[in-house]
This record gives C-alpha cells, structure tokens and sequence, in this order.
C-alpha cells in the first residue's frame, strides 16, 4: 500500500494546546519563521483534557484532538518528559505530575535526584523525549519524537529553561539546558528534533 503524504499546514491560526507559558513561548519561537498566527488553549479559555495516554504520542494526540475540535483550528500539542535510565525510565509520561498540583518543578527535581540517591547507582544517564501532533478538527492527525540525552546533574544550575532544564545536561556540553541561551538549546533539544521532522513533513514547501 502506498503511503499517504503527511498532510500539510495551510497557514493561518495555530492553537498551541497547552497552557505552560514556558513551552508556549518556545513553540511559538519555533514557528516563528513559518508565520503561523499562534495562539494558546490559555488565550481562548479553552479547558485541558484528561490525558490518560500510557506514550508521548498518545497524551500529544489527545490534547491536539481537543483543542482542534474545541477551536474549529489546526491545534499543535506537545506531550515531553524526562526519562532516567537508572529510575526506569521515570519520571516518563508523568513527569508533569512528579512536579505537584501547583506544578513546582524544583519539587520534581528534587524527587529525581532522591531517587538516584536511593537507587545508589552512578548511571545517571538520561534522555528528554517530546512528541509533536499536529491535529484537524475533522480529527486528521501527524505525529512525529524527538529525543536529546545527556546526563543528570546536582544541584540546579541555571534560570533560563524551565520544568527540568536545570538539571539536565546534554552529551558534549558542561552546562545545563537552564543556563544556556535559547537559541542554543532550540538548537539541539528534543523539542527541536520534533519540530525538524514535523516541519520537514508539514510545514516544508511541495
């Protein structure tokens, strides 16, 4: 069977489904030179589904569905988490949760490097992982992961990222996500390998 090409963004209004400022603004300094009109679920008071997905890909789709339904927009979602070898792959899909009702990530950290410490291991090996879906509101759907690994550092070190970035430092560098510049981090974060794939499949010119 022939494979379908991915469908592609026609421009106009995208629906950032996610209410975290953080990964709002950094999406939208992604899309910047796509001139996608950028919006969040936040702007249009749109609530958060219940994401019961047991992968990346699964919880993106169920929030990129539902903004693009609620909205009548082409909706992006991004599901992301950190993975440590040593913990088995937790925090994983619940790495939003490990950070608390009030979603304090400085909670989270501290959690992950109490379990290392608990684990007695010197493997602290690590790897963000982000999967991108972009959704129709006749409920079509491209899903595209990307990964960045690197190693798990204590303390924290740095203010510039957010969630874990202060704690993880990617293979072949000495600084945390959280001390570089953004430009730098967008540059090679699991985000950004996402967003390569998901440009590349629906964004790029035919």
């Amino acid at each position: 069977m022939a494979q379908t090409a991915p469908r592609k963004f026609a421009g106009g209004k995208l629906v950032i489904a996610s209410h975290n400022p953080g990964k709002v603004r950094e999406i939208g300094e992604l899309l910047a030179p796509f001139g996608a009109e950028v919006v969040s679920v936040g702007d249009l008071g749109l609530d958060e589904p219940v994401e019961d997905g047991t992968t990346f890909i699964a919880n993106a789709e169920i929030k990129a569905l539902a903004a693009a339904k609620a909205s009548g927009h082409v909706a992006l979602a991004d599901d992301s988490g950190l993975c440590v070898h040593a913990l088995g792959g937790e925090p994983g899909v619940y790495s939003a949760r490990w950070a608390g009702p009030d979603k304090d990530f400085s909670v989270a950290m501290q959690k992950v490097e109490e379990a290392l410490v608990a684990a007695d291991t010197d493997d602290r090996s690590a790897y963000f992982a982000c999967a991108l879906t972009l959704a129709w509101p006749d409920g079509h759907v491209e899903s595209f992961e990307g990964q960045v690994h690197g190693t798990m550092t204590w303390p924290m070190r740095g203010e510039k990222g957010f969630g874990y970035d202060p704690t993880f430092v990617p293979d072949g560098y000495e600084t945390t996500f959280a001390e570089m510049e953004p430009q730098q981090k967008h540059a090679m974060s699991h985000r950004a390998n996402a967003f390569k794939k998901l440009v590349a499949a629906c964004f790029a010119a035919d």
